[in-house]
């Protein structure tokens, strides 16, 4: 691929609000893949589509999107459809999977587990580790960059997903330690990152993510930001 075809902006965007974030009772009766946005959260998305428009500049993109329904009605309530050239539902992009239906206690006993195991290799009973996630995120990678080869490939490449996703994303893509991921928070819904090209075709993010304890980053962590 030559240098100049890749994106010049690659924007990630974690799903609005969802019936889940204020009620985690919900998973034991309605499948996680079919959870709904919130009003607030199909405002909040209307929102970040306003910034991601401008960021954009009004020119064509082509989107990601995992396939759970809160992350399609975030994608709708973008409201960018008219600069949509190119829209894939990729179930790659779907959040971590904890379970089928959940039991609530069970979750909160295996959380307390996670957090002292270790957020990237703690497996839920029935679902998957972080570092399942990072392998699938990582064959995506390896579609988008044969995307990017495609002829007229858009400048704009927009990924519609969950805070965990996102997060594990950008370690695949900077190569970030486990470590370092391991210290980083989820952005907040229809909160986004974006990977910004530079003059030497590299990538930074316009900002980094917010950790919920110390580390010290590496200069190679730390170079991933503007």
């Amino acid at each position: 691929m030559h240098l100049s075809q890749r994106p010049m902006r690659i924007a990630l965007i974690r799903h609005g609000e969802s019936e889940a974030n204020l009620d985690k009772s919900i998973f034991e009766r309605v499948p996680d893949h079919a959870i709904p946005l919130t009003a607030h959260g199909h405002e909040q998305s209307a929102e970040a589509g306003k910034r991601l428009r401008a960021l954009f500049e009004d020119e064509p993109i082509r989107v990601y999107v995992s396939p759970y329904k809160r992350t399609l009605q975030t994608l709708d309530s973008l409201g960018l459809d008219d600069l949509i050239g190119i829209a894939r539902e990729e179930p790659r992009l779907r959040e971590q999977d904890w379970a089928n239906f959940q039991d609530t206690e069970d979750i909160e006993r295996q959380e307390a587990l996670r957090d002292s195991f270790g957020h990237f290799f703690y497996r839920f009973t029935q679902g998957e580790s972080g570092a399942d996630v990072y392998d699938r995120v990582s064959s995506l990678l390896e579609t988008m960059h044969r995307d990017f080869e495609t002829p007229d490939s858009p400048r704009n490449v927009l990924l519609v997903s969950h805070g965990l996703t996102m997060r594990l994303f950008c370690m695949r893509w900077f190569h970030w330690s486990v470590k370092f991921f391991e210290t980083l928070r989820n952005p907040d819904n229809a909160e986004t990152r974006i990977l910004l090209r530079q003059p030497d075709y590299r990538y930074k993010l316009d900002r980094p993510f917010e950790q919920w304890t110390e580390h010290e980053p590496t200069e190679r962590e730390r170079s991933a930001w503007l």
